[in-house]
């Protein structure tokens, strides 16, 4: 296994690294987020390790823009957050396994074979934003597991928005997918359906940005 740990702990991280690379994975280390994210710019990794607790308050937006630059790459939170809180909002914010303080490798190593396993055979079709899949196989939705009813159209405007994820999607391009026409009087149209979508799947997935469009930034 190739794995990036991303762990602010002198101690912790030597720790790790040192079990890690003792089972036979080769380790790179990041002391900070800053470093993580442009390391895991700079090559493929089998698994990502991200050391997150309450007390960082940078955690989050690391953890956002490493989900946001690569969406295949199974994420393992550590984290000192007792209750199980702190594992729903890293879960929610894009992470795929949580692991609380203090770490035992053997579960650790279990965990990061699991994650590898499941991520190695997961179809391409398959988009993941956060907490929402994306099934374009088989057109449908999910969150946290949870089947989402969309109608069709509905669900081609959140297809067309997370296959641009991170752009903005005209509202010209979102007629033309949709209604095969570039109509200005289907704007309320398609406002509806956004309003729709964001209240079925009940998160914060879409962004209006007026006068030019719509976007998906997860």
């Amino acid at each position: 296994m190739q794995i990036l740990l991303i762990e602010e702990d002198p101690s912790l991280r030597q720790y790790l690294s040192s079990c890690l690379r003792e089972s036979g994975s080769q380790v790179d280390v990041a002391f900070n987020g800053v470093d993580g994210l442009f390391m895991a710019s700079q090559k493929g990794y089998d698994a990502i390790i991200l050391e997150l607790s309450e007390a960082n308050h940078d955690g989050a937006s690391i953890l956002k823009e490493l989900r946001h630059r690569d969406q295949r790459t199974p994420l393992l939170i550590l984290t000192s957050q007792d209750s199980s809180q702190g594992s729903v909002k890293w879960l929610d914010s894009g992470a795929d396994d949580c692991l609380t303080k203090p770490i035992e490798p053997p579960e650790l190593e279990a965990r990061l074979r699991a994650l590898i396993r499941r991520a190695s055979i997961k179809p391409a079709s398959i988009m993941e934003l956060g907490p929402v899949v994306i099934d374009k196989t088989a057109k449908a939705v999910t969150v946290n597991g949870n089947a989402i009813p969309l109608t069709n159209k509905e669900y081609q405007l959140l297809e067309c928005l997370a296959e641009n994820r991170g752009h903005v999607v005209t509202r010209n391009k979102i007629y033309e997918r949709l209604f095969n026409e570039i109509d200005s009087s289907l704007a309320n149209l398609v406002d509806v359906y956004v309003s729709n979508i964001r209240r079925k799947i009940g998160h914060p997935l879409i962004k209006t940005l007026r006068g030019r469009g719509y976007m998906i930034d997860e």
